[in-house]
């Protein structure tokens, strides 16, 4: 008698289409007897015999990675429209997650500014004051040819 088959089991109340949709794929993958195949789509998915049954649990996977990504879409549509401040908290929640781990790193970097300020001081330090040392030749004085730095005075050469 056509349409007779395995009675079905109880469906608990709370279960969405999805819940149903998601076990039926992962029972029938787990029916094929199969433990590993090629993802849906690749060079080695499209090789495979059409009657192999890795390319069925290949294509139950994409399906139900699909159904999952549309359903997890309209979700965040819905919470959109219903609920724009949680669903903006949701979809920055990565974000905040990974600013807060990264906060320490970013504040002991130094700002524009203060790399600007500290180039800057660099350039415009105070001329050096030359002072002889006792016992050491004397020293040029820079900008001024033929006059000399010695320890106590200064010559002209």
């Amino acid at each position: 008698m056509a349409g007779q088959g395995r009675a079905l089991r109880a469906v608990p109340e709370h279960v969405t289409a999805g819940d149903v949709t998601a076990l039926r794929a992962e029972t029938q993958i787990a029916a094929l007897r199969v433990e590993d195949w090629p993802a849906y789509g690749t060079p080695a998915w499209l090789h495979l015999d059409p009657k192999d049954p890795r390319a069925y649990a290949a294509t139950l996977e994409a399906a139900e990675q699909h159904r999952r990504t549309e359903a997890e879409q309209r979700r965040l549509d819905d919470l959109m429209d219903n609920d724009p401040v949680g669903w903006w908290r949701e979809i920055t929640a990565d974000a905040n997650a990974y600013a807060a781990r990264q906060g320490y790193v970013i504040a002991a970097r130094r700002t524009a500014e203060e790399i600007r300020i500290a180039r800057d001081n660099a350039n415009n330090r105070p001329p050096h004051q030359l002072r002889a040392s006792p016992g050491w030749p004397p020293i040029a004085i820079p900008g001024q040819p033929g006059r000399y730095l010695t320890h106590g005075q200064e010559n002209t050469a």
